[in-house]
């Protein structure tokens, strides 16, 4: 639709992705209704932001009376498709879409769009700081084509956002057709999606979310949903040495840009890493882009984060001197290894956006240090054979909490006995079982030595305990600075 007035939406979810679509929707003539389970006293925040418009509010379930006349059902990302308002709307025929949906299908710029199992907020920053690197005339206009041997492309200005920051659909309306908009977009978004942005990128596909999308076909399935709907003029960028992303090769429509740690086949455009220097090759000439000992970020998967980064700035026109100056000086987003302080003569680090037992592990890949590690919260249906086999390999002082202990610490025995893992790679360690991530903290000051690194990397979700990764980082921010 791009008609809105006159139109019945209703929406699902009243969270940030709702509410910034209910304005919209409603500011372009729709009659908007805005449904959440969850009662009304939760909202009063939110009702009083959209008071100035016509939205319409049902709280506390999720009546199917609700899609009578309706020509739009909205689906915002944390309410499942199997929801039976979701399958009665299927079952009427009535059409789905989301925030990023309308947002694509209008959006007068170019557009980045950017999935993957992991990495994709620290990589959607780092695009968006590497532009921002022209916005702000850091990188003068007049050196764009003279500095670099790239073809370098001129934005109006940049707009970040999406799964990240605020829904790009809030800002729409100030766009203009020389802009730039990048966006993060999860796996929940893109399962009902059937527009894609003009270059798209899947940085990975691992086990994450089975405890939605049941299956690692559906999970992939979602994935792929960013590629599927581009035109032989858009631009995929794949991560080459990442089976999941690279097995979606053969779904490109248009130009292909990779990226990974080798260098990529002579006939392929890609980033690579040679003699510490981060590269770039058309199949034809090389360029340095810029030097390995820039990038603060620690970790081979961030690495690889500013290889992406790289690969999808060349795809969109940004000069190798914005890129350089983009990761010099980053030192991550909040809650990725973010350093909290020095207490006990150990470095206490914030990793709670590792929601999957895979982000854990590259998170203690990131240290050499003796570890104190902190895992747990809700577990998503994912396997924790090799985080297990992991931790009795490097860590030296394991403290669990949440829903997820007891599957963690039956992974940890299972690798105990796996006959078919090296035994004697592995490392006595302890064990602490904590009911929250309180007691975790507390926990940890009492085992933590001089020279350690106390980790919060939980490898399960929040929800058992907090609202999101954003909260129990805070919380974990908070606590950890209180120790005295």
């Amino acid at each position: 639709m791009s008609e809105w007035k006159g139109k019945r939406a209703v929406i699902l979810g009243a969270a940030r992705q709702g509410v910034a679509l209910a304005r919209y929707l409603s500011q372009h003539g729709a009659r908007v209704v805005l449904n959440d389970q969850r009662p009304a006293d939760q909202f009063i925040s939110a009702r009083e932001s959209l008071s100035d418009l016509p939205v319409a509010w049902v709280c506390g379930g999720h009546p199917l009376g609700l899609l009578d006349e309706a020509d739009l059902l909205c689906v915002s990302g944390g309410i499942p498709l199997s929801l039976l308002m979701v399958v009665e709307a299927m079952n009427r025929g009535i059409p789905l879409s989301n925030d990023s949906q309308i947002f694509l299908e209008t959006a007068p710029c170019r557009v980045i769009g950017i999935t993957g199992s992991a990495g994709k907020t620290t990589t959607t920053t780092l695009v968006g700081r590497i532009a921002q690197m022209t916005e702000d005339n850091k990188v003068g206009a007049e050196n764009l084509h003279t500095r670099d041997s790239l073809p370098s492309t001129i934005y109006r200005r940049i707009w970040v956002g999406g799964n990240i920051g605020s829904p790009l659909i809030s800002v729409l309306d100030q766009m203009m057709p020389d802009d730039l908009a990048i966006m993060e977009l999860s796996s929940f978004q893109l399962e009902i999606m059937t527009k894609s942005p003009q270059i798209a990128s899947v940085l990975n596909v691992t086990p994450n979310h089975l405890d939605r999308h049941n299956t690692m076909e559906a999970y992939t399935a979602a994935k792929t949903r960013i590629l599927e709907y581009q035109s032989s003029a858009d631009t995929a960028v794949l991560g080459r040495e990442d089976p999941g992303a690279w097995s979606l090769v053969k779904k490109v429509r248009g130009q292909l840009v990779s990226f990974g740690k080798d260098k990529p086949t002579d006939d392929q455009a890609g980033t690579y890493l040679n003699a510490d220097w981060i590269c770039f090759s058309d199949g034809q000439s090389v360029t340095q882009l810029m030097p390995q000992d820039i990038i603060r970020l620690r970790g081979e998967h961030n690495l690889l984060n500013v290889l992406a980064a790289c690969a999808i700035s060349i795809a969109t026109g940004l000069p190798a001197e914005a890129m350089r100056s983009g990761v010099d000086g980053f030192s991550g987003v909040p809650h990725r290894l973010e350093y909290v302080r020095s207490w006990g003569e150990a470095g206490w680090y914030n990793d709670s956006i590792a929601t999957a037992p895979e982000r854990a592990m590259a998170a203690i890949n990131s240290f050499e240090e003796p570890l104190v590690l902190l895992a747990g919260g809700r577990d998503k249906n994912l396997p924790w054979q090799d985080f297990a086999h992991l931790v009795c390999q490097r860590i030296d002082h394991l403290i669990l909490f949440g829903e997820a202990a007891d599957k963690i610490e039956q992974a940890l025995q299972d690798a105990a006995q796996d006959n078919g893992r090296d035994v004697t790679k592995q490392r006595p360690y302890t064990t602490t079982h904590c009911i929250g991530l309180k007691e975790a903290v507390q926990a940890a000051a009492r085992i933590v030595e001089a020279g350690d690194v106390v980790l919060l990397s939980p490898g399960g979700t929040s929800f058992d305990e907090f609202r999101d990764f954003e909260n129990r980082g805070e919380a974990f921010r908070q606590w950890v600075q209180e120790l005295s």
